[in-house]
């Protein structure tokens, strides 16, 4: 296991080196563009809409934003950019991901377990302890970020299946954002700062550690909850027409 004082993204930058701190890691470089290509040649097949690839598209350039743009940089300075980063991953890249590698059937249990999953690694890679010894370790930074996408594309595939019923797809939706308003409220009102890192990153862009604690929990309390919301009404709206067409 690799271990560092300095994060994967990098030391926290200074405003006036933001713009330039672009990450170009060869390896994810690589594994980026290996992913974007060999997706969009399987995704090309005569038989898989063509909506597909362009899902695949997006949820790539979703995941290049996240990793290489100065937001991976800025995320060493501000827990807020590392929430609005984390979200990135789990409530953009991992829909776009599901509609482009829709699941099939989805079973009830597999679906709560599945639901169950991603709320524990959420709420753990947001807890103090974890979140500071993963941005000490390189293998723990992966571990955390591959943990939150794994689990968010395998949650969004079984939400967004036919098959899975309509009730409990609402039920799943209003719980996760239940819980995200809690991590969300919780972060937001804590009357001191919890997250090491970045207590002395914070001054060089206009927030002390505490505002940037609160400003990661109301984006986690209200942009982190929109695409649940998003998904649970156009579900919601499917299964009336539905109705509607075979009354």
């Amino acid at each position: 296991m690799t271990h560092s004082s300095i994060p994967y993204c990098g030391a926290a930058p200074v405003p006036a080196d933001l713009l330039l701190a672009w990450n170009l890691d060869p390896v994810l470089l690589a594994l980026l563009c290996l992913g974007l290509a060999l997706g969009w040649r399987h995704l090309g097949r005569a038989e898989i809409p063509v909506r597909a690839r362009r899902f695949h598209a997006l949820a790539f350039a979703a995941l290049f934003f996240a990793f290489v743009s100065p937001l991976c940089a800025l995320s060493s300075a501000l827990f807020s950019a590392r929430v609005a980063h984390h979200l990135l991953l789990i409530a953009l890249a991992a829909p776009l991901l599901a509609l482009a590698w829709p699941g099939r059937r989805a079973s009830l249990p597999g679906l709560c377990a599945l639901a169950l999953l991603h709320v524990v690694l959420v709420w753990v890679w947001h807890a103090p302890a974890p979140y500071a010894a993963a941005l000490s370790s390189d293998a723990l930074y992966w571990l955390m970020e591959l943990t939150l996408l794994g689990s968010g594309v395998l949650l969004w595939r079984a939400l967004l299946s036919p098959s899975a019923p309509l009730a409990r797809v609402l039920f799943v939706h209003l719980g996760i954002v239940a819980q995200m308003g809690l991590l969300g409220a919780l972060i937001t009102f804590a009357p001191a700062p919890l997250y090491a890192p970045h207590v002395l990153t914070t001054e060089a862009f206009g927030l002390s550690a505490l505002e940037d604690q609160q400003l990661a929990g109301l984006l986690m309390w209200v942009p982190a909850n929109l695409p649940y919301l998003l998904a649970a009404l156009l579900a919601l709206g499917l299964h009336l027409r539905t109705e509607e067409r075979a009354a």
